[in-house]
């Protein structure tokens, strides 16, 4: 499909690195060291129980960076599920395509 998938987490380096060694299905990018700050500058949502913890922020982003889709989460239910967002990218290829073809 041509799609790349970024994670982030504020977990360390360390830990990052253990969750990665220890999981052979993880086959993607993970930034790790997110902070309060970073998550305010996308906008999530902070929680402040349990010594606070950043709840997922997902983008879906085009071609030149343009945002397709967003979810902010404010708690334990609602995350994109893999899918529904093959789903999407596949319609939207399908459309792009279509446009691209020339009339005959």
């Amino acid at each position: 499909m041509g799609v790349t998938i970024i994670g982030a987490t504020t977990d360390t380096l360390e830990e990052a690195q253990d969750i990665a060694n220890n999981d052979p299905g993880l086959t993607y990018q993970v930034a790790y060291g997110v902070t309060k700050e970073d998550a305010d500058l996308l906008g999530s949502w902070w929680s402040e129980d349990r010594e606070g913890y950043i709840q997922p922020t997902e983008f879906i982003m085009g071609r030149g960076g343009v945002v397709l889709g967003t979810l902010y989460v404010s708690g334990p239910v609602g995350r994109m599920g893999a899918d529904e967002v093959i789903t999407m990218i596949t319609n939207r290829e399908r459309r792009r395509q279509k446009r691209e073809t020339p009339a005959t």
